[in-house]
């Protein structure tokens, strides 16, 4: 059987195929990345370098790419965010060159960051909150006002870490644009890496949104029991919505009632436990009901560590 280069060589333009060919070997073997290669594979001889120009070049290219990596989004790679790798087998007593693709550094946080992601839900709340990064060390500079909250909350993520799920959860209240929102996102995110389920929704829509689903029952039994079994529960902005009876006592009571002394929930809010639950004791169609205030109450002030985010209003900043 004639070799490939006695067959190029027949070819018309074979000569020319067979020299660069054999310019690509010579350079590739002043390379120090295939003598490196070479010293640690010994079978890796003149011979077989030959029969896998291919595998070789793609293998120095990509790590050439990657040793000026310009970011993932512009990762130049044939295959984005990863690298070729070489191996050396013997199989049926032949040594063989083989090639596989590794995800660098940089692909494999984005994939472990997106398996974080996926286990936090949102509902009506801006997705960049939860998308952004995350530096604990900002968060604690970024006012210092409200690093007494700050630090509560950073206390209350390493509980978790340690000691597993907790009962009771935390009810920031404050004023307008002093980053309660952004705090509790940064706990799901945090959590999340542990494993934990989230779910962070903003009350006055996802009220008025429910009023609307009225006649969709399955809808409505979907999302309720969604936010009965997620490990953590954020409800942000109670207080501003615009209640009626069925969702106080129907939707918000029925969460609420599964999972005290379950799993728990979490409340921003620009008022506190008492102007709470004066709002929950009058709605426009029934008027003013305070035990059936009182009653939503008894689930949530026994089951959360209230906090003061104070500050200022970092709101268009």
């Amino acid at each position: 059987m004639e070799s490939l280069s006695q067959v190029l060589k027949q070819w018309p333009g074979g000569r020319q195929m067979t020299r660069k060919a054999d310019d690509l070997l010579r350079e590739l073997q002043a390379d120090p990345l295939v003598q490196q290669l070479q010293a640690q594979h010994e079978a890796l001889d003149e011979r077989l370098m030959r029969l896998n120009l291919n595998r070789i070049y793609q293998y120095v290219k990509e790590r050439r790419n990657c040793s000026q990596c310009p970011g993932l989004d512009r990762c130049p790679n044939d295959f984005e965010g990863h690298y070729t790798e070489l191996d050396m087998e013997q199989r049926a007593g032949v040594p063989q060159l083989d090639d596989r693709k590794v995800p660098c550094k940089l692909q494999v946080a984005r994939v472990a960051e997106n398996r974080v992601r996926s286990r936090v839900r949102s509902f009506y709340v801006d997705d960049r909150a939860l998308e952004q990064g995350y530096s604990a060390d900002e968060i604690m500079r970024k006012d210092a006002e409200r690093i007494k909250a700050v630090g509560q909350i950073m206390r209350y993520i390493d509980q978790t870490r340690e000691q597993g799920l907790q009962t009771k959860g935390l009810y920031l209240a404050g004023k307008f644009g002093t980053g309660k929102t952004f705090l509790m996102c940064y706990m799901l995110h945090e959590l999340a890496k542990a494993g934990y389920s989230g779910v962070i929704v903003y009350v006055p829509e996802f009220v008025e949104d429910l009023k609307s689903m009225f006649n969709e029952p399955q809808r409505i039994k979907e999302t309720v029991e969604l936010m009965k079994h997620t490990d953590l529960l954020v409800f942000d902005d109670i207080g501003a919505e615009n209640l009626n009876p069925w969702v106080r006592d129907h939707v918000l009571g029925t969460i609420l009632n599964y999972r005290m002394n379950r799993k728990p929930t979490f409340y921003t809010s620009n008022q506190n436990l008492e102007v709470l639950e004066r709002h929950f004791s009058f709605t426009s169609k029934d008027g003013d009901e305070q035990h059936k205030g009182q009653r939503l109450m008894d689930r949530i002030r026994p089951f959360v560590d209230f906090v003061v985010v104070a500050g200022e209003n970092k709101r268009g900043r």
